[in-house]
């Protein structure tokens, strides 16, 4: 987002539109559809003068003024941290991320992040989700390990977003849950919001929450605990580890949604990734290895 001063009248073509979509149709291309709303929420977008809500409806001959602040700096440093690259080309990046992670910095958590180390590669990375977070398309927990997309450009941001909200990105987990899973196979959809009782915590909420769907299929079964492979119907924060906690099968190593136990992190494992190149329009698919510490948690179940 580049500082500046936009102003635009409505044609009669336009009339009757919501501000919003008119202000996406006119400045796409030099802004996100999150950073349109931003702007206007902040009193940065001023119709005749006045402000207005994002939902006013705008007639021939308005006059619409954008000004975009100064971007803040964030005080995030460059850190020569150590990065397994899948994949890389001028557009986007794989990244086989490792379990303790954090994939971006938030309040109080600044350094030794994903974020870090990219800004310490790369000198120019996608400036769509914001400051804090250069590149980053998605996310996956600091305890989980495996495959995340990142891009360069605001363009193959945009449309790396757009797949992942159309559902149509492919991504396969492996995790390790507690108790016997009887079905070979399940679909989960029970919705997902924002714990009542812990507002740090995610729970299946039938009231405020948001859809979600999880399909897994079992893929060998121990004394005590399940392997099982998830696929993500649905992207809502922590997914598998509240769905199956609420099958009653929480992944070992949860102590958030489940119990501490012999694993020191949630046994989640980000394997594949699939998605369509923003630029060539081809498919293209990555998968990445167990890491050693769940192969020996495997190995010990299975003896």
């Amino acid at each position: 987002m580049e500082n500046g001063h936009l102003k635009v009248e409505v044609t009669p073509e336009d009339k009757g539109k919501r501000l919003d979509k008119f202000l996406v149709e006119k400045f796409s291309a030099q802004f996100s559809r999150s950073s349109l709303q931003k702007l206007v929420s902040g009193g940065n977008v001023i119709l005749n003068g006045e402000r207005v809500k994002s939902h006013h409806k705008i007639n021939s001959g308005d006059i619409i003024e954008v000004t975009v602040p100064e971007r803040q700096e964030t005080g995030l440093k460059p850190e020569d941290l150590p990065l397994d690259i899948v994949y890389e080309d001028d557009d986007v990046i794989v990244i086989d991320k490792p379990a303790g992670m954090v994939v971006h910095p938030a309040p109080g958590n600044y350094s030794g992040t994903l974020v870090n180390a990219l800004l310490a590669h790369y000198g120019n990375l996608s400036k769509v989700g914001g400051d804090l977070k250069p590149g980053i398309v998605h996310r996956i927990d600091k305890g989980t390990s495996g495959l995340l997309i990142v891009a360069k450009t605001d363009m193959a941001h945009r449309n790396l977003a757009k797949q992942f909200k159309d559902k149509s990105i492919r991504r396969l987990y492996i995790a390790l849950v507690e108790g016997v899973i009887e079905l070979d196979n399940g679909i989960i959809d029970l919705p997902i919001g924002r714990s009542r009782r812990d507002r740090k915590k995610m729970a299946v909420d039938f009231v405020q929450s948001k859809n979600a769907v999880t399909r897994y299929h079992v893929i060998e079964r121990f004394k005590d605990s399940t392997l099982v492979e998830a696929s993500l119907g649905t992207g809502r924060t922590h997914q598998i580890r509240v769905h199956m906690e609420y099958l009653g099968h929480p992944l070992i190593g949860d102590d958030k949604y489940g119990r501490k136990n012999e694993f020191s992190r949630p046994a989640l494992h980000a394997k594949v990734i699939g998605f369509v190149h923003p630029v060539t329009n081809k498919y293209m698919e990555f998968v990445s290895e167990l890491p050693e510490d769940m192969k020996k948690l495997i190995n010990r179940k299975r003896l």
